[in-house]
Parts: structure tokens; sequence; C-alpha cells
């Protein structure tokens, strides 16, 4: 690239980090900006098996499932299970089936949910059985306490005060939650202590390859575990421009800088619905039901679904076109235009 054209894209992605940062509290100057800017590498996109492998180390405690029941990344869930990832921690809120599957491969050490289960059918067996057989730890939140935690770990704060929980039986198996009183008052307040996860798995509609993203639906708590985690892998539906996510900067979810890889996975929220791209394959979550009621079972749906599908392409092709054109967005409804003009 010749000075020129790589000054300008210095530029471009100085314009973009002000989009993503519009309406925060940071506060930098030029010099600083330009400085900072110079130094980003010139792309973050890599395949998915390298983003786990460089980010996401054994021991690792990981918030996926961020956004309920949409935009869960099960691409990115799976291939922890190809890299027979151990000891993890799985936090989030609702996490649908994904993280029963994480579980029933041997990966997970301890999990800091809501709930964790089939929202269709109800249990989710690996879970079940990690729980009665005592090789699974629990740190029970509901969804307020969760997300209370992950805001206080992106505020960099130690704790976030809260009404929530309190007279509930949280407190009996969760060291995260204590008692306090109001320092302005009497008041006796719920204290949650913060959560900061080592990785934080996304998956979104669209992404530039230096990691800026845009997302839109139920965001859940994501833009909180973003700010919160050491590092964010992003997988992503569609790789677009830089100029094409600017050009909509309030649905950038994190920007760019607090990313650490890019993923370009269609489909990678597959069995969940992705707004915009895909609905909910119910089907595949009642598939799921009746083939994890057994460890035997499991170890046959494993390996058929997950340790035999080693690329995007072969997980479209596992799909099929007709499954695929099933759950394809019919009904568009589209978003009312705004105007970003001065």
């Amino acid at each position: 690239m010749n000075k020129g054209r790589k000054l300008k894209a210095h530029a471009l992605r100085a314009i973009n980090i002000l989009c993503a940062l519009r309406g925060s509290a940071v506060t930098f100057n030029s010099k600083f900006l330009w400085r900072f800017v110079k130094h980003l590498p010139d792309s973050k996109l890599i395949s998915l098996s390298e983003s786990i492998q460089r980010f996401l180390p054994d021991d690792s405690s990981v918030a996926m499932g961020l956004s309920l029941e949409s935009l869960i990344p099960f691409a990115a869930a799976h291939e922890i299970i190809r890299q027979r990832k151990r000891n993890l921690c799985l936090i989030g809120p609702i996490s649908d089936i994904l993280f029963d599957q994480v579980i029933g491969a041997g990966c997970v050490r301890q999990i800091k949910a809501a709930w964790v289960g089939n929202v269709i059918t109800g249990s989710g067996y690996n879970f079940r059985r990690g729980i009665e057989t005592g090789t699974l730890k629990i740190e029970d939140h509901s969804n307020l306490t969760l997300a209370m935690a992950l805001r206080a770990g992106a505020m960099g704060v130690s704790f976030m005060p809260t009404r929530t929980a309190l007279g509930s039986d949280l407190f009996k198996t969760n060291p995260g939650l204590k008692t306090m009183t109001c320092p302005f008052g009497a008041d006796r307040l719920t204290a949650v202590a913060a959560i900061n996860p080592d990785v934080a798995i996304v998956h979104v509609q669209r992404a530039d390859k230096y990691g800026n993203a845009t997302t839109w639906g139920n965001l859940g708590v994501t833009r909180d575990a973003c700010l919160a985690s050491r590092h964010v892998i992003i997988t992503a539906e569609e790789i677009v421009s830089p100029d094409h996510i600017s050009a909509d900067p309030n649905r950038v979810i994190t920007p760019g800088f607090r990313v650490s890889a890019v993923v370009h996975f269609p489909w990678g929220a597959h069995p969940s619905p992705v707004p915009g791209y895909y609905n909910r394959d119910h089907q595949a979550f009642i598939d799921y039901r009746n083939e994890s009621k057994t460890a035997m079972l499991f170890e046959k749906w494993l390996n058929h679904r997950v340790d035999n599908i080693l690329s995007p392409h072969a997980y479209l092709d596992l799909l099929g076109p007709e499954r695929m054109a099933g759950l394809a967005i019919k009904n568009h409804v589209f978003a009312e235009a705004v105007d970003y003009g001065y």
C-alpha cells in the first residue's frame, strides 16, 4: 500500500472509532487517537479455529449466549468442543442448549448462569447429569444479578448495588452476593460482585475486518459483557466495509479496538435465530432433546453434528438448502431510516 492510501485507511479507521464511541464517556485528543490507530493491526479477520486456539486457553472464563434466545454463538461453541478445551467457566443468562452441549463434551468445570436447559423441552440432560454427579459447580444467578455483575465489570468497579434478590435463596449458593446498608441512608441492598470474563464470544449480523460490529434485535447483556471481558471474539453472518459500519454507528455493539478476533461464519448462530437472516429452528431443539437423553446418545450426536464438521461449508451442507430455505426470513420488517446529517 502506498503512503497516501495508507494514510487514508488510517483516517477512515479513526472515523470509525469516533463513530463507535459517539455518546460515550471516553475523551481523547486527535494526536492520541492518531498514534493509537496507526498501531492497530491491518485486519483481525481469522478462522474460527485460530480464534479459539489463540484467545481461549484451558481454565478460561467465557461469556456466551448474551442476547438470551437469539444470536447464540453455536459455531464457536462447537469449535471449543472440537478443540476439547478443559476446565472452562461458562457465563451467560439464558444459553439455551449451548451450555448443555459444551458441558456434555467435558469442557466445563463451573457455570455462572440464570438458567441452563432447553427452552422448548425443559431439561438440559448433560447439565442435569453434571449437577447430580457433583462434577459441575454452579453459581446461581437471576437474569438481573448476572446483568449487574457484568455491568460492574464493564464499569471497572468491584460491585453494583441493587434491590434485587433480597430474601431469596441465591445468597446460599452465590458467594458474589452480599447484603449491605446504603451509605446514603438506611436501606438494605444487595451488593453484586463484578464479573470480568476472560473472553466474550458474540455472534452478530455484520462486522468489518477491524472488529467493528453491528447487531440488532434483543441485545441482552452483550454490550456490558464485551466491555467487561479481556478478549472479545466476534462471529458474523457478513463481513462488510468499514463505511457500511460507520453509516449506522448506533448499532455498533462494541468498537473494533476492544475486539481480538473477527470470524466470518454464516449460520453461525443456528439453531437460534438471527434477526434479519433466519428464524429459530424449533425442530433442532426437539431433536437435541431426544439425542441427548443419555450420555451414549449424546456421544453419537456429538460425533455427527460437531466433531465431523470442520468448516462453515460443511455445516451448511449438513443443514441442506431445503432446511435453510425453510428457516429464511419471509416477512421483512425494515427499520425507519434516520438522518445523521449536519
